[in-house]
C-alpha cells in the first residue's frame, strides 16, 4: 500500500496547525499518494458536516476549501471511534469521504507499509 497517513488531534482548537494538516494532505493526494487522515481526539469535529465551514485561518485557504478539494482529489478521512463517541460524533453527521473505523484499520494502514506524520 504505500502512502501516507497524517493524524490529525486538532480541528477547532488550534485552527493553524489544523490547516498545515490539511495541506501536507492535498499536496500528498495530488502527488498521486495514497493519502488516508486519521482523525484523533478534537480532530474528529473537522468530520463533522459544517465544521470546515466555519474555519479559516489568515493565510490558507478557507478550511472548507481545503477539505473539498483533499476528499474531490481522493482523500479519505478515517474517524477514530471511541474519539467520534466521546464527542456525539455518528456515521450520519460525517462529510463526504469520511467513515468511523477503529484502531486496528490505522494499525493495518501502517503494517502495509505507510508513512506517517502527526498535526
Amino acid at each position: 500500500m504505500n502512502g501516507l497517513v497524517i493524524n490529525l488531534t486538532h480541528s477547532v482548537d488550534d485552527v493553524d496547525r489544523t490547516s498545515v494538516a490539511m495541506v501536507v494532505a492535498g499536496a500528498s493526494v495530488a502527488s498521486a499518494q495514497q493519502t488516508t487522515v486519521f482523525l484523533s481526539s478534537e480532530g474528529t469535529r473537522l468530520a463533522a458536516k459544517g465544521v470546515a465551514d466555519e474555519l479559516h485561518e489568515e493565510g490558507f485557504a478557507p478550511m472548507a476549501e481545503l477539505v473539498a478539494g483533499y476528499v474531490e482529489a481522493g482523500g479519505t478521512f478515517l474517524v477514530c471511534s471511541p474519539c467520534a463517541k466521546k464527542r456525539g460524533i455518528g456515521e450520519d453527521d460525517l462529510i463526504d469521504g469520511a467513515s468511523i473505523v477503529g484502531g486496528a484499520t490505522l494499525v493495518a494502514l501502517l503494517a502495509d507499509g505507510a508513512s506517517s506524520l502527526s498535526f
